[in-house]
């Protein structure tokens, strides 16, 4: 029977939604097989938004029909009935699940107190312990995308409320979540609740031995705030122009521009939305230009409203400016426009990256995980998918954090992945490139890059003492002082430069640049580490349920016998720096002594080196992958081998071999290949794909990151 828990609220707009996806996100990182289950569909009209959202989620495979139990109307016209048939169907998601995030009703159709007991009632015939999100805010909106703060006393009294019902429909309480909270007091909101559990709960009614933990989630401006996109549909608007992509940008403001142009442009503030009315296209004209001036605040759109359609030559002006700042219209008035504005919710967290990337930030630094997931029996599983793996690799870069330098600031991709390793606190980072383009393009998709060192190559701060180091390290080669001042301007050498004098730990490249610019310089700078002969590479292959190490399938084409077995004691070295027990397999067209030739002979001999160098390393060749892989291949071929049937790194005898063989793997097996990852220089340079997407770069700078933490160690001290 799957571990499930049951996300319910007192009220409406409390945010539920981002903290059913921070739960989400948590047991998938514990467990392969996780589930989600909506009891009471928002709408039957339109799908439901939260569904969807956490459905797209890695670690998510279920249909969408199959996760809704039923609708309002069927609650209203037999609630019994309905009761069962959310059973019923819970039990089939149940059956294909380790763990299920069951999502309580949004009151959207009945009132709060009722709607409350039936979530109860539902929660204790799924048994399922509850998980109560309540909310720091009163509801009444304020100002745009937010509403006053509830005092502790008021989210006591809310949750005396929650808990009586909770109680009244036999329903177990696991934890409590203030959401929303007022972040001058979350320590005395949890005061006042953890006072409330205890005066009223009686033991029965927990759902384990231990205590209700508590913990409140301050409020955030980008996770309430809507997006462009958001009031574009709240005004029934078009977009007439700008990109279409920025119009995931959060709004934080309102500016009604119905002045003139000098007294609306001091009253500019950053991601604002401009309303202006349709027949002012000087003001129009005027908000473009602060925008991309650089020196007012950068907006996140505006609102033409007026029935009143562009003239010909403002409408080729704008073209002409080649902005990209979204331009909606619609036909209402300009009070009746600003109020529809004002009332607009940001709904859920999957509307743009950065709300993504802030809700699980916010869930991870406030909501003990593992005391969650503890409490809910789920121990961590053997089974490593490639969303637990991935996870894996950023709890273990955030844990000692280290700089990583991007040389491609230009690459919206780096950007965007940049926004979330900061979120997420997986490094620390320098960007390079002009500072203003970089935070003006960064406000541009709406993501927050604050916390970034933006360096230009051309800054001669830096320029003149890279050109001394690069000239003295090359000066075996004839290389001036001024043709080391030219090189080093070149973002690769910059970023290698920074690297090798300390002021960065690692470098990340490629997603606009070839492997050979962005591998030459560390090549040249950095060189190998003592003992190393060559730089080579591997993947991490995640399978289904664990992960492989191939090597080398991106550097070296064909290696003599030395460079084999210096990919070979690489290779494990690398698996054991990301917590794989390295198993080394000499992969071979034969097994053992069944077979001969140049080929076999040189993994044999290979193989004999390793032993000779690493002896207390665990490995078998020359091998078949078979073998290597399969335990009952191995019983045949090699019985009594600590690797045949159990290997955990491949080591592939030429470039042919291992780059087929992981594209192989990667696309007939489903196999989530991350790299490839560098190895065997004496600091860590990581080269990406041309194509690489945004999670791609994200789990590289977290790669290089966990490369940069390791203790200084020769290749030959790798064992099992």
């Amino acid at each position: 029977m799957a571990q499930s828990i049951f996300l319910t609220s007192a009220e409406g707009h409390s945010g539920k939604s981002t903290i059913a996806l921070g739960v989400l996100d948590a047991l998938s990182h514990a467990t392969p097989r996780v589930g989600v289950f909506r009891a009471i569909a928002r709408s039957t009209d339109e799908p439901d938004y939260v569904l969807e959202m956490l459905l797209a989620h890695d670690g998510v495979d279920l249909a969408y029909d199959e996760c809704i139990g039923v609708t309002y109307d069927e609650v209203r016209s037999d609630a019994d009935a309905a009761l069962a048939k959310i059973v019923e169907r819970y039990k089939a998601v149940e059956a294909q699940c380790d763990a299920v995030v069951i999502l309580g009703s949004d009151y959207t159709d009945v009132g709060s107190p009722a709607e409350l007991g039936y979530n109860a009632r539902i929660a204790a015939n799924l048994g399922a312990p509850v998980l109560l999100v309540l909310n720091g805010r009163d509801g009444q909106a304020e100002k745009l995308g937010s509403s006053p703060a509830r005092t502790p006393q008021e989210v006591g009294q809310i949750a005396a409320l929650a808990l009586a019902e909770l109680a009244h429909g036999r329903a177990g309480l696991l934890a409590v979540v203030v959401n929303r909270a007022d972040p001058d007091h979350t320590t005395e909101i949890i005061a006042s609740v953890d006072e409330t559990i205890h005066r009223f709960r009686e033991p029965e009614h927990a759902a384990s031995d231990g205590e209700v933990a508590v913990w409140a989630i301050p409020e955030d401006t980008f996770l309430v705030a809507p997006t462009m996109r958001e009031v574009m549909a709240a005004l029934d608007a078009t977009l007439v122009k700008g990109d279409e992509a920025l119009l995931s940008r959060e709004v934080l403001g309102v500016v009604i521009a119905g002045m003139s142009m000098v007294n609306v442009l001091p009253r500019l503030s950053e991601s604002a939305i401009v309303v202006v009315p349709a027949d002012r296209t000087d003001v129009l004209l005027a908000t473009l230009l602060a925008h991309a001036s650089g020196t007012f605040p950068a907006v996140s759109g505006i609102v033409l409203n007026g029935p009143f359609p562009l003239p010909d030559q403002v409408d080729r002006l704008i073209d002409g400016l080649s902005s990209n700042l979204p331009i909606i219209a619609n036909d209402d008035g300009t009070f009746e426009t600003a109020v529809k504005i004002i009332n607009t919710r940001g709904r859920y967290a999957a509307a743009s990256q950065r709300r993504y990337d802030t809700a699980l930030s916010m869930f991870e630094k406030h909501v003990d995980v593992a005391a969650l997931t503890h409490s809910l029996g789920l121990a961590r599983s053997t089974v490593v998918t490639p969303l637990m793996f991935e996870y894996g690799l950023v709890e273990r870069s955030r844990a000692d954090k280290r700089r990583i330098v991007l040389p491609e600031g230009s690459d919206d991709r780096v950007i965007r992945a940049a926004a979330t390793v900061l979120a997420r606190g997986i490094a620390e980072l320098t960007i390079l490139g002009d500072e203003t383009e970089i935070r003006t393009r960064a406000a541009e998709l709406g993501v927050d890059i604050g916390g970034a060192q933006i360096i230009s190559p051309f800054d001669p701060t830096y320029v003149q003492p890279f050109a001394e180091e690069y000239a003295k390290i090359r000066a075996h080669k004839g290389m001036t002082l001024g043709q080391a001042a030219d090189a080093v301007t070149d973002v690769s050498y910059f970023g290698t430069l920074m690297v090798h004098l300390g002021l960065a730990d690692g470098m990340v490249s490629g997603a606009a640049h070839t492997t050979a610019h962005t591998i030459r310089p560390a090549f040249e700078i950095i060189k190998t580490k003592p003992g190393v002969s060559v730089v080579s590479s591997v993947f991490l292959m995640a399978l289904a349920d664990r992960v492989l190490v191939y090597g080398d399938c991106a550097v070296i084409p064909d290696p003599t016998v030395e460079q084999l077995a210096d990919i070979a004691i690489s290779s494990a070295a690398t698996a054991s720096q990301f917590g794989i027990d390295p198993r080394v397999a000499m992969l071979s067209y034969s097994t053992g002594e069944s077979g001969a030739g140049a080929d076999v002979e040189k993994v044999r001999a290979a193989t004999a080196i390793v032993r000779e160098r690493a002896p207390g390393l665990a490995v078998e060749g020359p091998i078949q992958y078979d073998a290597a892989a399969d335990a009952a291949v191995a019983a045949a071929k090699m019985p009594g081998s600590a690797v045949a049937g159990r290997a955990t790194v491949f080591v592939f005898p030429d470039l042919n071999t291992g780059n087929n063989t992981y594209k192989a793997v990667q696309r007939s097996a489903g196999a989530v290949a991350v790299g490839p990852v560098l190895q065997g220089l004496n600091k860590p340079i990581n080269d990406l794909s041309r194509g690489a997407l945004v999670d791609d770069i994200v789990n590289t700078i977290a790669i290089t990151a966990i490369q940069a933490q390791a203790p200084e160690s020769t290749p030959g001290e790798a064992s099992a």
